[in-house]
């Protein structure tokens, strides 16, 4: 039985609510049949802990991985902002929005990248959106890691660009890319994941960062789950030793800052364009003045306490080799379930012994690898970790699981 077709008998208004009423019912029904559903679960956040269905369950989930949005001095940074700016910026940069913790937050952003300048989106998937469609268009050439976030792919769409996707982390394979098509663009640009978020791995980024000067090619880092954690806080590229050689620095304050928005690190001349030309910026409100000072104060913690940021790889790696698994390369280990039916039930199982911990199911990744992604804060007690340990080792049965990056 085909699909409906439109016929002019249709075109009334009762009709097509109903349509589309229809339509997204059926399309529920389809993915809750397999296991694809998504639901919002409210969840009242204190710290470490999160309360689901009147239980409290330690969260292993959450990406505040030095737990700074509840850090006394972040939050104390956020209030004066308040009271100061007050709750919103009001416009755009472009207009009045560009209130005095923007330029400030900003200016830290660059210090910290050893950039020039930095430019702050109001998130960093705006901040992808944004950059990579005024960098390049129709006429260049875009290579992005197969496992990249959806909204470096969402980027380089909206560019027109010609796009080609390469092997996960695989740099034969890339370079072979680059080799065979870069002569038939005026620009091409690069970008990968510092640390990938659903498997925890890095990049090969000095190997990356060579190939694309010897190929002059421009070369970006989506640092969104390295900042903060790795490289005394620096990031990837500075744990790497390469921070210089890659003149694009983008990432998300909403993870290890405890705050929420999105920034790119480079050149004045770059900055410059981006702040002139790119949609997401020019044609969004300004980000709040408490996310800005929030941002700020977790930033010099950074610098201040860079002992604080090396403990969630610190307890990530305790818990791989309680598991006798591959050592962890950031905070994020994934667990492989495979099918989505079996990796909600191994979260529930989970959730009965006091932990939550989400099942990640495709599309956010690839089929057949349906996944328990769990994520170390520099808070997690190191008695806990041990137990979740166990459980996972005697409850699900270690030797049906296995870390993505192995």
């Amino acid at each position: 039985m085909g699909r409906k077709r439109y016929t002019p008998e249709d075109n009334n208004e009762s009709l097509a609510v109903q349509s589309l009423d229809q339509f997204a019912s059926d399309k529920l029904v389809q993915l809750e049949r397999i296991s694809l559903r998504r639901v919002l679960a409210e969840s009242a956040r204190d710290g470490l802990y999160v309360e689901r269905g009147g239980r409290k369950l330690l969260s292993f989930s959450c990406n505040d991985y030095l737990n700074l949005s509840h850090h006394p001095a972040v939050k104390a940074a956020a209030k004066a902002a308040i009271e100061v700016y007050g709750t919103g910026a009001g416009a755009s940069r472009l207009v009045t929005g560009n209130h005095p913790l923007l330029v400030a937050l900003e200016e830290k952003l660059a210090r910290l990248k050893g950039t020039e300048a930095a430019c702050v989106f109001g998130s960093g998937y705006l901040a992808n959106l944004g950059v990579i469609a005024t960098l390049v268009g129709k006429e260049d050439l875009i290579l992005i890691d197969r496992l990249s976030h959806a909204c470096i792919h969402a980027g380089a769409q909206l560019s027109g660009a010609s796009t080609l996707v390469f092997d996960h982390n695989d740099m034969n394979h890339v370079a072979s890319l680059l080799k065979a098509n870069r002569g038939a663009y005026p620009h091409a640009l690069l970008i990968t994941e510092g640390v990938f978020s659903m498997d925890g791995d890095r990049a090969p980024l000095k190997a990356l960062a060579t190939l694309c000067r010897d190929q002059n090619c421009w070369f970006m880092i989506d640092d969104a789950h390295g900042l903060g954690v790795v490289g005394d806080g620096r990031g990837s590229a500075a744990a790497a030793g390469c921070a210089a050689d890659i003149p694009l620095h983008m990432g998300t304050l909403s993870k290890a800052a405890g705050s929420y928005g999105g920034y790119l690190c480079a050149s004045k001349p770059v900055i410059d364009l981006v702040k002139t030309r790119a949609r997401t910026f020019i044609y969004s409100t300004g980000l709040p003045p408490a996310s800005a000072g929030a941002a700020i104060a977790a930033l010099d913690i950074f610098e201040q306490k860079p002992e604080l940021t090396r403990l969630p790889l610190s307890k990530a790696q305790n818990f791989t080799q309680r598991l006798g698994l591959p050592l962890a390369q950031s905070p994020i280990v994934p667990l492989i379930i495979g099918e989505p039916e079996a990796a909600l039930a191994a979260s529930q199982l989970l959730a009965e012994e006091g932990f939550l911990v989400t099942a990640i199911r495709p599309p956010t990744v690839p089929q057949g690898t349906a996944r328990l992604r769990i994520a170390f804060s520099a808070a997690h007690p190191d008695a806990e970790i041990e137990r979740l340990a166990d459980v996972i080792g005697t409850r699900l049965g270690l030797s049906s699981l296995c870390p993505a990056s192995s």
